[in-house]
C-alpha cells in the first residue's frame, strides 16, 4: 500500500479506473483486498465515500476520500473536520445512522452545504473502540440509502476495519532488515552487516511489507515506526 494511497483524493475518473485496477490485482494479500473493498464501497456510494481507518489520536492510519474535489476543498478550508456533526456522531457511537437521522446540531450548516455539491443524502458507520476507531461516510443524490445498502456498507467498513488492523509485532529478522533500511544501509551492506545474502535480506523485507501491508519498503518502514515497531 504506497504513501499516496493511504491519504488519496480521487476524483470521479479515477475512481471509475480504480475498477479496472482492482480487476489487475492477482496477489491477494491484504492490500489488495482492501483495494477491492473500496471498489465495492465505490459501488455501494454513488455519490462518494470517504473512510479513516483506525483513527488513533485524532489521525487515521488510513484515509481514502472519493467525495467531489470541490467539496474537499471547502471542507478542509473551513475546518469543517472539527464541527462536523456525522463525525461528532461517529465518534460518539457505533453502528450506522442516516445522516437525517444523527439528531446532533449543526450549527455551521454543513450537511445542506454538502447537498450543493451533489451529496444530498448521506449516512455514517462507525465501528471499533475508541481507542482506534473506524468511521466511513457515504453519499447519494437521488435518495436516502435503505437499510440493507447501509448493512452492505457497514459488511465492508467492518472487513475494512478487520484487514487493516496494525500488527502487534514484528519477527526479529523483520525489525533487523527494516532498521537497516531506516539507518540507510543499502541492500548489499545490510546484508553483510547481519550475515545473511542479499536474496534472504530481501525476503526479509519482502516479509515485512506483506505484515504492514505496504507496497514499498520505505513506507513499511514509516509505518513501522508509526506502530512503534522499531
Amino acid at each position: 500500500m504506497s504513501a499516496e494511497w493511504a491519504r488519496i483524493r480521487l476524483t470521479g475518473i479515477q475512481a471509475t479506473c480504480l475498477k479496472v485496477y482492482v480487476l489487475l490485482l492477482v496477489k491477494m494479500s491484504k492490500a489488495p483486498v482492501l483495494d477491492l473493498l473500496m471498489h465495492e464501497m465505490s459501488l455501494a456510494a454513488p455519490g462518494g465515500f470517504a473512510v479513516g481507518l483506525h483513527i488513533r489520536y485524532v489521525s487515521p492510519l488510513i484515509m481514502v476520500n472519493t467525495y467531489p474535489d470541490d467539496w474537499q476543498e471547502v471542507y478542509t478550508a473551513k475546518l469543517y473536520g472539527l464541527r462536523d456533526p456525522t463525525l461528532a456522531w461517529g465518534l460518539s457511537h457505533n453502528g450506522t445512522r442516516r445522516w437525517s437521522q444523527i439528531g446532533l446540531p449543526d450549527p455551521f450548516g454543513i450537511l445542506p452545504e454538502a447537498a450543493q455539491y451533489g451529496m444530498v443524502y448521506g449516512m455514517i458507520a462507525s465501528i471499533g473502540p475508541m481507542s482506534s476507531r473506524t468511521i466511513a461516510g457515504a453519499t447519494r443524490a437521488d435518495r436516502e440509502f435503505t437499510d440493507s445498502e447501509m448493512e452492505l456498507i457497514q459488511r465492508l467498513v467492518q472487513r475494512m476495519h478487520d484487514l487493516s488492523e496494525p500488527p502487534a509485532r514484528l519477527s526479529k529478522p523483520q525489525v533487523e532488515a527494516l532498521r537497516c533500511i531506516a539507518d540507510g544501509d543499502r541492500h548489499a551492506a545490510a546484508a553483510a552487516k547481519l550475515g545473511i545474502s542479499e536474496s534472504a535480506f530481501k525476503a526479509r523485507l519482502t516479509s515485512a511489507r506483506q505484515k504492514l501491508m505496504a507496497r514499498t519498503t520505505a513506507e513499511a518502514v514509516q509505518r513501522a515506526k508509526e506502530y512503534g515497531l522499531i
